[in-house]
């Protein structure tokens, strides 16, 4: 689209929009959802789209109405639109229903800093950060309260019903607020319905592999009792089968976001509702997101691997990995391990935390002792992380993957999330991420023109 020139020359040369332009411009996005009917409401380029939420996320502004409002109030975000002015719904429905455009992109740009010769995948960082979700604990219930609640308002709907024919019969004024009153009380109870029967759903995932693990002792057990028989010693413990797949009392769900879970950062921190927003990042240099996920645990235990695989085969494979001691999961140590990866995960907290040349507290404070470790994978790997290389090597975890994170949040301003449900929040913590990476690879461009 042709723009008036006085636009053009508004708009700083050094400004991060020429390079959101053209990069998203250069980019084969074939997942983008196109209106090829040409009906409904006004069309705008799904490549200006992705440009406009891409440069105004980069900016710290994610609120499809501060965007709309953005482009009108904003030079270049006017000039990236071509002077067009998107409604909040339509950023908002094309925000929602692009993840996988989005997804492609953060491969694209990863793929055009490798051309440029800043992004070489070696060694990298893991870790997670917990983010809040657009929900509120106080909407949290557990699933023994959401049955008394539901049947509590079960007969409340009951009474009102009984009150509302009463009015009827003495042809009252009072009758006119029952309806409105009986359909909020049902409309609340099938909440209560939901989330019970989300509670019972996710029990019945969790007892299908307390099932198989159970399975798996059994195998083993037998296999070592007939061992046992053959030396003539005594057979070992049969394991105790799991219980019936039934919530627990104390098992909860948020009526707002139902995939969102209550978590803190530590045992000093208070509770909040919150995802865990996972990025792996490339440690020799730039600082780039490799990849990006979130999960709905707490912990970080388990998702080492998983971090790892999410990176993109095109950008090549990680020949290390840095990870503090949340991520001491041995099979997934393992794993990597035989894969060809060096892994370098802290097991003790002194190696959690190592010390600083210049620094002269104590490397424990909390004056606990160390925990015994019979597993013989994290016993060799806390053997491995005692060696001074390995505590250089690991030091430059915190110099890459704590900043990007704090570059998130406290300088893009991200702290929640904006959506809802598990599958749309890992879109917009792509987007997130994605605009991070541009906005890292245009710092370091002035570096590569040297």
């Amino acid at each position: 689209m042709l723009l008036p020139v006085d636009l053009r020359e508004w708009v700083p040369a050094d400004d991060i929009v020429h390079f959101v332009i053209e990069s998203v411009d250069g980019m084969v996005l074939s997942s983008l959802r196109v209106n090829r009917r040409g009906s409904g409401s006004e069309q705008y380029p799904p490549k200006m789209m992705l440009a406009l939420l891409i440069y105004c996320y980069a900016l710290g502004v994610f609120s499809s109405r501060r965007i709309e409002r953005a482009t009108w109030r904003d030079i270049a975000v006017r000039y990236l639109t071509g002077d067009t002015h998107p409604d909040h719904d339509t950023i908002c429905k094309f925000r929602r229903e692009n993840r996988a455009a989005i997804e492609e992109a953060f491969v694209a740009v990863l793929q055009l800093a490798r051309r440029m010769g800043v992004l070489k995948v070696g060694t990298v960082s893991v870790d997670g950060t917990h983010i809040q979700a657009n929900a509120s604990k106080t909407r949290t219930i557990r699933y023994d309260r959401a049955g008394e609640v539901e049947e509590q308002l079960h007969a409340e709907v009951t009474d009102l019903l009984k009150k509302a024919e009463e009015s009827d019969q003495q042809d009252s004024d009072d009758g006119q607020r029952l309806p409105e009153q009986i359909a909020q009380r049902e409309k609340l109870r099938d909440k209560m319905r939901q989330a019970r029967a989300e509670l019972e759903a996710q029990a019945q995932v969790r007892a299908q592999a307390e099932r198989a693990e159970y399975q798996r002792k059994v195998e083993a057990c037998a296999e070592r009792a007939a061992r046992h028989q053959r030396g003539g010693r005594r057979p070992p413990h049969v394991p105790t089968p799991p219980e019936e797949a039934v919530p627990e009392a104390g098992d909860s769900i948020n009526l707002t976001d139902p995939d969102s879970r209550t978590m803190r950062k530590s045992a000093v921190d208070g509770y909040q509702q919150a995802y865990n927003a996972q990025a792996v990042v490339d440690a020799d240099g730039s600082m780039l997101v490799l990849a990006a996920h979130v999960v709905q645990a707490s912990a970080d235990f388990g998702q080492l691997e998983v971090g790892v695989d999410k990176i993109d085969a095109s950008l090549g494979k990680a020949q290390a990995v840095l990870a503090d001691g949340a991520y001491a999961k041995s099979a997934s140590i393992h794993t990597l391990e035989q894969r060809g990866v060096d892994v370098y995960v802290a097991i003790t907290r002194q190696q959690n935390r190592p010390a600083r040349r210049h620094d002269f507290r104590s490397r424990d404070t909390t004056g606990k002792p160390e925990r015994s470790i019979s597993n013989p994978i994290l016993r060799r790997m806390r053997g491995k992380m005692e060696r001074e290389e390995s505590q250089m090597m690991y030091r430059r975890r915190r110099q890459t993957i704590e900043p990007v994170f704090g570059i998130i949040k406290s300088v893009m301003g991200f702290r929640h999330f904006l959506l809802r449900g598990l599958q749309q929040v890992t879109g917009e913590w792509s987007l997130v991420t994605l605009a991070y990476n541009f906005k890292r690879l245009w710092r370091l461009r002035p570096r590569i023109a040297v």
